[in-house]
């Protein structure tokens, strides 16, 4: 194997574990106040935060540059203030990768969340639980199923990335490029033993990724 190639492994597994982590971390509280709250614009709050899903990936990346760019609302001040721009590092690969695989858990966890019968939510409630102490006791280990399987999708998400990731990040061999950007250098190249290699990897390991969640889901349905 091709130290090139090993990188690119190596930072994609890199960026999709972190995106991950980032996605369960904002992920749940997203999904759990969508689940269990009704307030003003809760629709809307879906609506923008399911669009990275359904948008073409270069539109997302377009949207992160006009915030997080060296111009951007966020990026400028910050460029500004410490001389540092997210642009083109491997930090804008898990900004991208995190971005749109984060519907993908807030969609199948909120499902979850609204699932758990909600008799037992009132129990808890009836037996001097706190909010809080329900949702740690009681919603999050019945929707476990659930967020598992959000959690596998949105690393499988996180891991395929390339449009988003190739516009904020670039293309920047041995510091940006990761699995699927090589794959379209190698192809663009004309490097088809690499491009085949690369391209069967990403198949397995997402092929695996799909089987692990499709098992999750399929457990859920037969019973506790």
């Amino acid at each position: 194997m091709e130290p090139s190639f090993l990188f690119s492994l190596r930072l994609s597994l890199q960026v999709a574990l972190i995106a991950t982590l980032l996605v369960l971390l904002f992920g749940l509280p997203l999904a759990y106040l969508l689940a269990r709250r009704d307030f003003r614009g809760k629709e809307v709050l879906d609506v923008l935060l399911t669009l990275p899903l359904v948008l073409p990936p270069t539109v997302t990346g377009y949207y992160l540059i006009l915030l997080f760019g060296r111009r951007g609302l966020i990026g400028g001040p910050l460029y500004a203030w410490t001389g540092w721009s997210i642009m083109f590092t491997w930090q804008a690969a898990v900004l991208a990768s995190f971005v749109v695989a984060l519907p993908l858990m807030i969609k199948t966890a909120r499902s979850a969340m609204e699932s758990v019968d909600a008799t037992l939510i009132h129990a808890s409630f009836t037996l001097g639980r706190k909010e809080w102490e329900t949702a740690l006791r009681v919603i999050l280990p019945l929707s476990s199923r659930g967020i598992l399987a959000g959690t596998v999708l949105s690393f499988a998400r996180a891991m395929g990335e390339f449009g988003a990731t190739l516009m904020v990040a670039g293309n920047l061999p041995g510091r940006t490029d990761t699995l699927p950007i090589a794959i379209y250098s190698s192809s663009a190249s004309g490097e088809w033993t690499s491009a085949h290699l690369m391209v069967a990897l990403m198949t397995l390991v997402c092929g695996l990724l799909l089987y692990i969640a499709n098992r999750s889901t399929a457990k859920k349905g037969k019973g506790p």
